[in-house]
């Protein structure tokens, strides 16, 4: 295996440059981040498949993973109860070193084989669910043992990588390799890497809510109104769907039912 996420940066001698040479040779690369993911979107739409299946079938998704990946998806799975109004659980996300030190590097942590799937077993892992495994690299020990756990308990796994052939791959039924090439800063996978991975965490999460029915339209109508900015965004989501031309009242629905979801529902069958 050769870890291209790994490979010496093609721009050299940064330290003698410009800020202006340095924004745009960063955007530049950042600019082939999409293309990356266009080539991988056979294997992430099989992915996707494979999670809205579970989570029909009452099943949870878990994210597991180190570093910046492991970071982005805790980040990722923090906001989906509150914008598509499902249970929390239902999305995890297992941190090598845990939610609570999020702010902290703890890098040493992935290097613990066996803490991934004891996180899991805590969780009450079981057929139902599926873990999908974060790791640039694809050879993090704290990703590679809970997938190698996983697959030995019959449990669904996928993984997002950033170099073929990986033994983290080989450990998943749905690898997703994503190869951003060599990063800007030689070895530094916050990068273009960690760009990939906030992407696709967006792409995963937001299918996987429409495809469960939690958007209708291209609407949040199942939003939590936890402040005066989302409630007003929903009050008028509620005036457009509803066709009510009264702000106030479209409010006073929207807060008697706690969702536009809810408040659509009574009207229709009222």
């Amino acid at each position: 295996m050769i870890k291209i996420t790994e490979q010496p940066s093609p721009h050299r001698s940064l330290e003698k440059k410009s800020v202006e040479e340095i924004t745009a040779l960063i955007n530049m690369e950042n600019a082939r981040v999409a293309n990356a993911i266009e080539r991988s979107l056979p294997q992430l739409n099989k992915l996707i498949h494979v999670v809205v299946e579970k989570l029909k079938a009452g099943g949870r998704m878990f994210y597991l993973g180190a570093g910046s990946g492991g970071r982005l998806s805790v980040l990722d799975v923090i906001e989906l109860p509150t914008t598509f109004g499902i249970k929390k659980g239902v999305f995890n996300s297992i941190l090598a070193g845990g939610i609570e030190h999020l702010a902290e590097a703890r890098e040493e942590m992935e290097d613990n084989y066996m803490e991934g799937w004891e996180r899991l077993v805590a969780a009450g892992i079981n057929k139902k669910d599926i873990v999908i495994g974060i790791s640039a690299s694809g050879t993090t020990p704290f990703v590679l043992g809970a997938l190698e756990a996983c697959k030995k308990n019959n449990i669904a796994t996928g993984c997002i990588v950033s170099n073929l052939d990986s033994p983290i791959a080989e450990q998943s039924d749905c690898p997703v390799e994503v190869i951003t090439g060599p990063e800007f800063l030689t070895g530094s996978t916050r990068m273009k890497c960690g760009t990939a991975q906030k992407m696709i965490f967006d792409m995963i999460s937001t299918t996987v809510m429409i495809r469960l029915g939690r958007v209708e339209d291209n609407m949040m109508v199942n939003v939590m109104l936890i402040n005066k900015k989302i409630t007003d965004r929903a009050v008028k989501m509620l005036m457009q769907k509803a066709k009510i031309s009264s702000y106030n009242d479209a409010k006073n629905i929207l807060l008697e039912h706690g969702s536009v979801k809810k408040a659509l529902d009574h009207l229709e069958n009222k």
